[in-house]
């Protein structure tokens, strides 16, 4: 079965054009799924899966105490895996047909107000030689909502300042183009002019201090730093720059149609979510402001 694993994966980097991070996620899930079937199911030859052994195996995740959402992601994973392998004629018949997909708990995503994300942008030092570097980086994320992979991914000739646009790829090689402000611009402007470091043939936007790209991982430290000298004591991860873009976008009355597109989203009930975290919103300022409340 892992010879077929290998197969799918190299069918969904080439075929598909999927990104690193979407084509680790398959594998992940894949690997755990078929590591079940074969110690738990004793099943060593993948066209013997039946659509009891994957629900059985749903069971197990929940045992292993895996959100709604988490088993969502899975039964998606393996109905890619089995379809690609009916349709490569591998197998015969595909055992996830009429399978039901758990239903994921939606939970509304954690911003920061007007005033954190202010306290935010005002944090990074800029005496250091990061420090402009830092700045420019939230301020790409938070004035266009980009996901953090999609920004550490920029390239110096991504950046139009002149015009006032970022050219971004996201899911599936995707690109769109997202405007960005003036304050952005500058400071993306100084930061470039100051930057010496770059190693040769580096394109990269986002530069470590070995002046070679940014990991996530290493932006992710950055954030958590910054969070602490701003005294932001909500939890705070790099999509929550994202979730805040959207929903200060949409309460102060955007198109919801523009948000999507400025998101990526491919489908526009992924963005309606913001439109319940500005609903809640109102409703707070209603109960604390309003007499009758």
């Amino acid at each position: 079965m892992k010879d077929q694993l290998q197969d799918f994966i190299q069918y969904m980097i080439v075929e598909k054009g999927l990104s690193k991070n979407t084509i680790q996620s398959y594998e992940r899930d894949l690997k755990s799924y078929i590591d079940y079937l074969t110690k738990v199911e004793t099943i060593n030859q993948v066209c013997e899966v039946q659509r009891l052994h994957i629900m059985q195996f749903f069971q197990h995740l929940k045992q292993q105490g895996k959100s709604a959402k988490t088993i969502a992601r899975h039964t998606s994973s393996i109905r890619s895996f089995h379809h690609y392998l009916m349709r490569s004629r591998i197998c015969a018949q595909d055992p996830t047909e009429h399978l039901t997909t758990p239903k994921s708990e939606k939970k509304l995503p954690k911003v920061l107000n007007v005033e954190e994300i202010e306290a935010l942008l005002e944090s990074p030092d800029l005496t250091k030689k990061s420090g402009l570097r830092d700045k420019a980086m939230l301020e790409v994320l938070y004035g266009t909502g980009m996901r953090v992979s999609e920004c550490i991914n920029l390239n110096t000739d991504d950046i139009n300042l002149d015009m006032g646009f970022i050219k971004c790829r996201g899911k599936g090689n995707k690109e769109r183009i997202i405007p960005i402000g003036r304050t952005a611009s500058e400071v993306i402007s100084q930061y470039l002019r100051q930057n010496t470091g770059r190693k040769a043939g580096e394109h990269a936007l986002f530069l470590n201090h070995h002046g070679r790209r940014l990991s996530r991982q290493g932006f992710w430290k950055i954030l958590k730093a910054l969070a602490d000298r701003a005294r932001i004591e909500k939890e705070l991860t790099p999509h929550t720059l994202r979730h805040s873009f959207a929903t200060h976008l949409l309460e102060n009355g955007a198109d919801l149609r523009a948000v999507q597109e400025m998101l990526g989203h491919a489908d526009i009930s992924t963005t309606q979510i913001y439109t319940h975290v500005s609903t809640k919103r109102i409703r707070e300022v209603y109960s604390q402001f309003h007499p009758r409340a």
